[in-house]
C-alpha cells in the first residue's frame, strides 16, 4: 500500500522545520557565548556582506569600500587608543629640545654673542615658544564644533548615515572620533584631536610656528652641529689611530656636542616634513577649502567639465578675503593681535551656515 502524497509532503516539511529549528538553536547558543562585541561586529559584517547581493548600486568601488572597512575600521581604533601617546611624544620632544637651549647654548649666547645679537636670540625665540605652547595647547582642548543632534531649522545638505544627524554644509563624520565635524579638515593623530571650524587656525599657527622655531635652531645651530660633528670625529680618530693619549675629552663635552648633534638633526627633519604640510595647508586657505574639500572639489569640476561647464567653489571668497576670515581679520590692529601675537577669539561664522558668493569686494575692509 502506497503512502499518500499529502503525508509524505507533511512530513518533509516538519522534518524541514525541525532541522532549521535545530539550526537556528545550534548558532544561535553558540553566539550567545561571545561578548556582545563580537556578536556585534559578526552582525554588522553579515550585513554588509548581504547588502552587496541586494543592492542595485554595486559596483567595485562598493565592494573595495566594504573589504576594505575591516582595515579602516582597526586604523581608526588604534589612532584613538595611541592619541595622548603622539601627544605626549610632542610634548617630550619639544621639552628636550628646550632643555638643550636652556641648559647648553644660552650660557654660550651670553658669554661670546654681542648685546644685539643677544636680544634677537632671547626675544624671537621666547616668541617662538610662546606661540608654540599656546597654540598647541588650544588646538588640543578645543573643540572642532559638532552639528546640534535636537530639532532646528538650521538648513543642511544631507544626512549622515553613521550618526543619522542632520549633516550641515561642509560638516563631515569622523571615524575616530565617531561624530560629526563641522568644516572638518582632518583628524590629526599629533593633537589627539579633530581639526575642525573652531581649531584650525590654532592648528594651522601651531604648524607655523613650530615650523619657524625649527628652522630658527636648524639655521643658527648649523655651525655649532659642524664642530660638534668634528669634534667627535677628531677625537674617535686620535683614540683608535694614535698610541698618544687623545687631548681632554670629557663626559660633559661628549654630551654637549651629541646634544647638538640631536637638536640639529630634529630640527631641521621636522622643519622639511612640518613646513611641507603648512605650505600645503596654506594653499588650501588661500582657496578656501579643506583637506577634504579639495578632493571633493577635484572630482566636481572633473564632472562639470564633462559637461562643458566649470566648477567654482562657493566658499572662495577671494585670495586675501579667506585670510582674513580665517584669522578673523576685521580692523588693521588685528594683524598684529590677532595674527602675531596669541590670541583666542573665535572663528567667523557659527560653522552651521556660510555665505555663498559674496559682493564682489571686500569682507572685511582693512
Amino acid at each position: 500500500m502506497r503512502p499518500c502524497p499529502t503525508f509524505l509532503l507533511v512530513l518533509l516539511r516538519w522534518v524541514r522545520l525541525r532541522m532549521c529549528a535545530r539550526r537556528w538553536r545550534y548558532s544561535n547558543g553558540n553566539n550567545s557565548r561571545l561578548p556582545l562585541c563580537v556578536r556585534q561586529r559578526w552582525a554588522y559584517l553579515k550585513l554588509m556582506v548581504n547588502s552587496l547581493y541586494y543592492n542595485s548600486l554595486t559596483n567595485s568601488d562598493v565592494i573595495m569600500d566594504s573589504l576594505m572597512e575591516p582595515i579602516f575600521w582597526m586604523v581608526d581604533l588604534l589612532t584613538r587608543w595611541f592619541g595622548s601617546v603622539f601627544v605626549c611624544l610632542v610634548v617630550i620632544l619639544t621639552s628636550s629640545i628646550l632643555l638643550i637651549a636652556y641648559v647648553g647654548l644660552l650660557p654660550l649666547i651670553l658669554n661670546t654673542y654681542s648685546p644685539p645679537w643677544i636680544v634677537w636670540h632671547i626675544g624671537y625665540g621666547h616668541w617662538n615658544l610662546f606661540m608654540i605652547v599656546f597654540h598647541y595647547y588650544k588646538a588640543t582642548k578645543t573643540a572642532p564644533g559638532y552639528p546640534p543632534t535636537v530639532k532646528n531649522d538650521i538648513p543642511f545638505v544631507s544626512v549622515c548615515k553613521k550618526c543619522i544627524i542632520p549633516k550641515p554644509a561642509r560638516t563631515h563624520h569622523c571615524g575616530i572620533c565617531n561624530t560629526c565635524i563641522l568644516k572638518m579638515d582632518h583628524h590629526c593623530p599629533w593633537l589627539n584631536n579633530c581639526v575642525g571650524h573652531f581649531n584650525q587656525r590654532y592648528f594651522f599657527c601651531f604648524c607655523l610656528s613650530m615650523t619657524l622655531g625649527c628652522v630658527y635652531c636648524s639655521i643658527s645651530g648649523r655651525n655649532l652641529f659642524l664642530d660638534a660633528y668634528s669634534a667627535i670625529e677628531v677625537h674617535t680618530y686620535t683614540r683608535f689611530t694614535y698610541q698618544t693619549p687623545p687631548p681632554p675629552y670629557t663626559f660633559r663635552d661628549k654630551m654637549f656636542h651629541k646634544s647638538i648633534i640631536y637638536m640639529w638633526v630634529l630640527t631641521s627633519t621636522v622643519a622639511v616634513a612640518l613646513g611641507g604640510l603648512t605650505i600645503w595647508h596654506a594653499v588650501l586657505i588661500s582657496r578656501g577649502e579643506t583637506s577634504i574639500e579639495r578632493h571633493i572639489n577635484n572630482k566636481e569640476a572633473e564632472r562639470m567639465a564633462k559637461h562643458g561647464k566649470v566648477y567654482k567653489n562657493p566658499f572662495n571668497y577671494g585670495r586675501l578675503n579667506n585670510w582674513k576670515v580665517f584669522f578673523g581679520v576685521e580692523k588693521r590692529s588685528h594683524w598684529l593681535t590677532r595674527v602675531l601675537l596669541p590670541s583666542g577669539h573665535a572663528p567667523y561664522g557659527n560653522g552651521l551656515t556660510w555665505d555663498i558668493y559674496p559682493i564682489r569686494k571686500d569682507m572685511i575692509p582693512v
